[in-house]
């Protein structure tokens, strides 16, 4: 079998003969091997021919075709490509982090009930049928019948009353906690989904500065050789054909970790890999119509949106219920009562006078507490004590927010100030590339220095991409620091 993937062939490797070929094995007659790519040669076929020609592949290509070669058939790489709105769509169905608030609250809701249960009936029956000697004495509770039944509920308990506006109260916190976590996996989506965007374009970029250098260092030699430049020339010329391999090749790797961290966050296994569509260019910059004018703006709408504050005083106010709950253990409760039971006639002709085979009882119990102990004085101290530190905690983490969010606006600004500068640096490394090449028409600039003159366009290129991230990663954090985040994606 063979597969033809652009210009290159592919077979399975069923023998040394094949055309994905090791360092130590031969290329079938009539043909040429390209270099090692980490073990693997490439042959490239001619268009329209049989016979193949040599091709040098730049360092990030072979990267790509051997990973691109090597997962189909390891069959362990999955890579989805994904917008911004897709990814997050993605990752509310299925991330790990909203999943397991979800569970939590549908754990709280299920306490709602476990705390409303002593206001509901309850009946229970059965029998309690016995043979008796003597007078029938109660068992449990309850004389000897062939058929009983009881029912009771609560009517006036203010300490369970208490107890289930707390639980209710947990119930609302659980609810803005997953709200929180929500907002915090969309954060998350999209700034390693910009993160992946970004190094997917640096790393082009570090890839052409890579092919220009190639064909630079191919020229300095032929140069050196004619006795035209001197040998440093050479090996300066080969030092930063180093430098931008490097570059190029731990952009690659982030790049890779970058979208393997955006398949584990939306919930794909660790193997598989996420990227950004190409479709999806400009929607960061979009956001910029959604961020606050002034930092005063900002430092309200954080306060106002801020999910962590709402669940603290949704902390504070259950602990308010708490403490109502335990001073109201001193409180009397009623409880509504009633019972049938159906007796057995030999069970009582002996002992009473008069038999009644049908009984029922329905009335309401009282409990007056007269002598509680120290539980409740110090459950209650333990109340007021978490009440007090609630109240310090919203108090702190209310400045918190108001100086992040100013932090946030300011980093914007410094972040727009810093790509204004990128980019005047680059519209320099431009037009001194362009003065390079006219004067290198009529003779007047080397074939060095035009190469220079390109390396450092490149240079400014990798720069003006890195300050773009900078202010795009800011302006993102500033919506997710205001609340508006979400409301702005979607």
């Amino acid at each position: 079998m063979t597969v033809d993937v652009g210009s290159i062939i592919w077979r399975p490797i069923t023998n040394r003969a094949d055309t994905l070929l090791t360092d130590n094995s031969r290329a079938p007659r009539g043909s040429k091997e390209f270099p090692s790519i980490s073990g693997i040669r490439l042959r490239r076929r001619r268009p329209g021919g049989s016979s193949y020609e040599r091709h040098e592949y730049p360092e990030g290509v072979k990267l790509t075709i051997a990973l691109a070669l090597v997962c189909p058939l390891a069959g362990i790489c999955e890579i989805h490509t994904l917008t911004l709105h897709e990814a997050i769509d993605t990752a509310l169905r299925q991330s790990p982090d909203v999943l397991a608030a979800r569970l939590e609250q549908q754990k709280a809701q299920a306490a709602i009930r476990v705390a409303h249960d002593p206001f509901v009936p309850k009946v229970y029956g059965g029998s309690g049928a016995a043979w008796v000697s003597g007078y029938p004495a109660t068992i449990e509770g309850q004389p000897p019948s062939i058929f009983e039944a009881q029912t009771s509920m609560s009517l006036f308990n203010r300490p369970q009353s208490w107890e289930l506006e707390r639980v209710r109260e947990n119930a609302r916190g659980a609810a803005i906690n997953t709200q929180s976590k929500s907002d915090d996996v969309i954060f998350r989506i999209a700034d390693l989904y910009l993160d992946a965007s970004r190094l997917a374009r640096t790393a082009e970029s570090a890839r052409r500065e890579v092919d220009a250098l190639n064909t630079a260092v191919t020229a300095v030699r032929a140069r050196v050789a004619e006795g035209r430049e001197l040998p440093v020339e050479s090996r300066r010329a080969e030092l930063d054909q180093a430098r931008a391999r490097q570059r190029a090749d731990s952009l690659m790797a982030d790049e890779d970790y970058a979208e393997a961290s955006l398949a584990v966050v939306l919930g794909f296994p660790a193997d598989d890999r996420v990227r950004p569509s190409q479709a999806e260019n400009g929607t960061m910059g979009a956001l910029a119509d959604g961020a606050p004018a002034t930092p005063e703006e900002a430092v309200d709408l954080a306060v106002k949106n801020s999910k962590q504050l709402r669940l603290l005083e949704s902390q504070l106010q259950a602990a308010n219920f708490q403490l109502r709950e335990q001073k109201a253990q001193r409180l009397p409760q009623a409880d509504l009562i009633a019972q049938y039971n159906l007796l057995s006639k030999y069970n009582y002709t002996q002992v009473f006078t008069k038999f009644q085979r049908n009984n029922g009882e329905l009335g309401v119990a009282f409990r007056i507490p007269l002598l509680l102990g120290t539980a409740p004085s110090g459950a209650e101290q333990e109340a007021e004590s978490d009440q007090a530190r609630l109240r310090v905690q919203v108090n702190a983490t209310r400045n918190q927010i108001a100086l992040e969010a100013r932090k946030a606006f300011d980093d914007v600004r410094r972040g727009e100030d810093a790509r204004r500068v990128a980019r005047l640096d680059l519209d320099v490394a431009r037009e001194e590339l362009s003065v390079v090449l006219a004067q290198s028409d009529e003779g007047r600039a080397t074939a060095r220095q035009v190469d220079q003159a390109r390396f450092t366009e490149q240079e400014k290129w990798i720069a003006y991409y890195q300050a773009e991230h900078a202010v795009e990663r800011a302006r993102l954090a500033l919506l997710h620091q205001t609340g508006t985040l979400t409301a702005a994606l979607r």
